[in-house]
């Protein structure tokens, strides 16, 4: 298990202080709506559609904010609902504002663009059904991006994979899973402690076991400890990161090997959907059509994609087994396939396209 590949990606891509610089995951974010925006005014030069290029450039900012609220909303609701109560005297005040900690939910951010579409809509009198559908193939490409930053990033990991797996991976982040050892033991290796484990490993950064085997020791009952091991966590990884090779061969003895689930899902949920939404893209459809079927599209292969990944710690496995993400992409199913119905049951005239019948259909607008 040693010749396993462990991570030591570097989430930035340039780095000026230990906590500050260019992340991959705002460039996946960028790369998101920027080539968004070219798909939407190469549809609105084409085919038949309510929104002119010139408007391309205000609607992008009205989806930046909402995948931006919505991905944090969503994730504060659906996976970390403590974040709406955790209010404070020093800036932020509030939990869900510090973004920089991470966490963004695909679903809320989705439900966010919706509600864009709808306020934009409104505000210059168009169908947020169509702008919807405008949304979708920026949309898959974001979540492509940011699926591949996830995986350079060391986080949302798989779980365990059947021995002699040639694409396993050992991530460092697995380290948190185990600090969190009273509410993973369905997730993980089902030993009472697994921080001994790391004895060897943080002698590599000057812990002396000693000390180690000390906070180890007080982890239930001494939060100093607990957050003395979390700082060895974090010194580990950025170990890894930046090239320290008796750290990165001390933690292969003993991580997990796991599926790579994030370039599984970017895959899934990124190159699929983008190639399902293009292709029906192709002929002018009834407003709304396109996106419901991306949803549609988007919920089973996060339904898939979510079998090889590992739910997060402190939710677990749930009803039959199933993780939160695929609870509540079954919930976006539901939602598509009305959604579906209801928008190809509309007596409107078709829109949108990029192939020849949406030019010919251009052609014919007075």
């Amino acid at each position: 298990m040693n010749d396993i590949w462990v991570h030591n990606l570097n989430p930035f891509l340039i780095q000026f202080s230990s906590s500050f610089g260019i992340r991959w995951y705002g460039l996946a974010y960028l790369t998101g709506f920027v080539v968004g925006a070219m798909m939407m005014i190469f549809i609105a030069k084409r085919g038949r559609r309510t929104i002119s290029p010139e408007m391309v450039t205000d609607y992008i900012t009205y989806v930046v904010l909402g995948v931006m609220i919505g991905g944090r909303l969503g994730y504060a609701v659906f996976y970390s609902p403590d974040l709406l109560t955790d209010f404070s005297s020093s800036f932020p005040f509030w939990g869900v504002l510090k973004v920089w900690e991470g966490g963004m939910a695909s679903h809320g951010g989705m439900i966010g663009v919706l509600v864009a579409a709808i306020l934009f809509a409104k505000r210059h009198k168009l169908d947020w059904r169509h702008l919807g559908d405008l949304a979708v193939l920026g949309g898959s490409v974001g979540i492509f991006f940011g699926r591949i930053a996830n995986f350079i990033n060391g986080e949302l990991f798989g779980r365990e994979t059947p021995p002699g797996a040639w694409f396993a991976a050992k991530f460092p982040g697995e380290m948190w899973l185990w600090l969190k050892h009273d509410r993973e033991k369905a997730l993980t290796d089902s030993s009472p402690d697994l921080l001994p484990r790391l004895n060897e490993a943080v002698k590599t950064i000057g812990v002396s076991v000693d000390q180690w085997t000390t906070w180890v020791s007080q982890v239930r009952t001494n939060r100093g400890a607990r957050d003395a091991i979390a700082g060895v966590i974090n010194s580990l990884i950025d170990a890894v990161q930046h090239g320290n090779q008796a750290a990165r061969e001390a933690l292969g003895t003993v991580l997990t090997p796991r599926y790579p689930s994030q370039l599984f899902e970017a895959v899934l949920e990124g190159a699929v959907t983008f190639l399902v939404a293009f292709f029906f893209w192709r002929k002018p459809r009834k407003p709304g059509v396109v996106g419901s079927v991306w949803w549609l599209t988007y919920a089973i292969v996060r339904i898939i994609g979510e079998h090889f990944r590992l739910p997060d710690a402190d939710i677990g496995y749930q009803l039959f087994g199933l993780t939160r993400g695929q609870w509540l992409s079954i919930g976006m199913l539901v939602i598509s396939i009305g959604l579906l119905i209801y928008c190809s049951r509309r007596k409107v005239p078709v829109i949108g396209g990029w192939g020849p019948e949406a030019i010919a259909l251009r052609a014919r607008e007075p």
